[in-house]
């Protein structure tokens, strides 16, 4: 279920359900691998109307040589529903890269709209801001009861407070990290093989890394030769 400012939810539209109740859903997009490389060939006053094995040589070159901006030309919309915490991550690929958001202001979030883990891992004893394996067996129904009543009760005191005519923008303040909140996100297709890059990596954090792997397999069938040559471009 989604909120009340966001209803439509068209079947022709591909959708990735991710996490407890969060999806990433394709709105839209802008060209295909054929209009990165009519991008760089009108550099010489030249276009295709087809694409063909020189052309994927092209798309290759582009990307190892760092040549970016035909790739900018290509655009995708996605509608987005994660938890407040992995935006907060996301929204720092600002760089050909808009984000709408769902507003507090003008919703009242649901009871139950609060991202719950299967497992809590522990603290990484190298990396300080990762983490790794689950807490201890004794430890994992404690966690989960303590996490469940901390984010029951912020919702169940935002519903007290509009109930005590607290306005909306307010009253929201009280609500946790893990609430669900719902964007659309526009990137060129440079932007979003940045944000894969980054956010597929072991390094990142394990709930984004499963909305990036989303929009990953969203994107490359619109863009198999252009996405796989920026990847490769990345990890060279």
């Amino acid at each position: 279920m989604g909120y009340p400012g966001i209803t439509e939810r068209p079947m022709s539209h591909p959708e990735i359900p991710v996490l407890d109740r969060g999806f990433v859903r394709l709105i839209d997009h802008m060209g295909t691998d054929l209009t990165v490389v009519n991008a760089a060939r009108v550099s010489f006053g030249k276009r295709k109307d087809s694409f063909d094995a020189k052309d994927a040589e092209l798309v290759d070159y582009l990307a190892q040589n760092e040549h970016t901006a035909p790739f900018r030309h290509a655009y995708l919309t996605f509608h987005v529903k994660a938890p407040i915490f992995v935006f907060r991550q996301w929204m720092k690929h600002r760089i050909a890269s808009d984000f709408n958001e769902i507003s507090g202001r003008y919703v009242e979030f649901k009871e139950d709209e609060f991202y719950v883990p299967a497992h809590f891992r522990q603290q990484a004893k190298v990396n300080k801001q990762g983490s790794e394996g689950e807490i201890e067996e004794g430890n994992r129904t404690p966690a989960m009861d303590t996490f469940r009543s901390a984010c029951e009760q912020s919702v169940a005191h935002y519903k007290q407070l509009i109930e005590l005519g607290v306005c909306r923008e307010q009253a929201r303040c009280v609500l946790p990290l893990g609430l669900y909140s719902e964007v659309y996100w526009t990137a060129s297709l440079q932007a979003v093989a940045h944000f894969l890059h980054l956010r597929l990596d072991s390094h990142a954090q394990w709930e984004i890394r499963q909305y990036a792997s989303a929009v990953q397999n969203l994107t490359e069938p619109l863009f198999p030769e252009s996405l796989k040559a920026l990847m490769r471009a990345t990890m060279a």
